[in-house]
């Protein structure tokens, strides 16, 4: 059962293998989306600064009925934070909001600010700094695990090549008709595990004629063969959803995508355009 799989980070520590979102989950709906997710074993929990809910995700958490040991809680830096002292204020604001001792997992939301996310400054400085905020938490304890999130191979050679705790994970938009293979390949060849954000394509699947023909061929639903498709390409699916059925299909795997269909899916056009979800800038790139 998925649900009880893990991958292993570079440093050792277990994370589970499916993930629940919770982008758009508001403040007091995600309370009773956490614990629903948690009761039907669920137990890597995905939220963020920008997201607005980490409190929310932190009652959620704290009340599930699941020690707390037994969950894995990531959240992100605000991708507006590029100072020393930024980082280390919002790690603190974080831990504080959630409620929690430490955070299982934290990540730098994006390389750049989400209002010049399309433009030419790296702001590689920035990124070195609120690296180093994370890396000093990590030794801490205060975070288990750091990582990155948007990061190009350009951004992430920044950090390693400054840094003394290697980034653990790259969270990206990958999915079917969206593969970034060359980042996946270096984030591979560097020990960087690559969650998947919007495995279902932010919804533009459900458009796609040739994947609801292949849904139907193995007798499922298009999130579950997105879902599957990420796993079997070795990455960390986070679907996003507060309606216990679709947590429950999500997690409903226990089929294979045969080699030969992984590759039609691999091979897929892009997707160059996500309607509405275009104002959002990493759907824009």
């Amino acid at each position: 059962m998925i649900l009880q799989e893990n991958y292993k980070l570079s440093n050792g520590m277990n994370i589970p293998k499916l993930g629940l979102g919770t982008w758009f989950i508001d403040n007091d709906s995600v309370v009773d989306a956490v614990k629903e997710a948690v009761k039907l074993g669920y137990r890597h929990i995905d939220t963020a600064q920008a997201y607005q809910n980490e409190a929310g995700v932190g009652v959620g958490v704290n009340t599930c009925g699941v020690n707390r040991d037994e969950l894995f809680v990531t959240t992100k830096l605000a991708a507006e934070v590029k100072s020393y002292d930024e980082a280390v204020a919002s790690i603190n604001e974080s831990l504080e909001k959630m409620g929690l001792d430490y955070i299982d997992l934290m990540i730098i939301h994006s390389p750049k600010p989400w209002a010049n996310f399309l433009g030419d400054e790296a702001y590689a400085e920035g990124n070195r700094e609120a690296w180093r905020a994370l890396e000093d938490a990590y030794k801490a304890g205060k975070l288990k695990a750091i990582g990155v999130s948007n990061f190009e191979i350009s951004d992430l050679k920044n950090i390693l090549e400054n840094c003394t705790v290697k980034p653990m994970v790259n969270q990206i938009l990958a999915h079917i008709s969206n593969m970034p293979y060359e980042l996946i390949q270096f984030c591979k060849e560097n020990d960087i595990l690559v969650e998947a954000y919007s495995p279902i394509g932010h919804g533009e699947l459900f458009k796609n004629e040739a994947v609801a023909k292949m849904a139907k061929k193995y007798q499922v639903s298009i999130p579950q063969l997105a879902i599957r498709f990420s796993l079997q390409h070795g990455l960390l699916p986070l679907p996003k959803t507060a309606n216990p059925a679709h947590m429950q299909n999500n997690a409903d795997l226990d089929f294979e995508i045969s080699e030969a269909d992984m590759e039609y899916l691999s091979n897929m056009e892009k997707i160059e355009d996500y309607g509405e979800a275009s104002m959002f800038p990493v759907y824009a790139k």
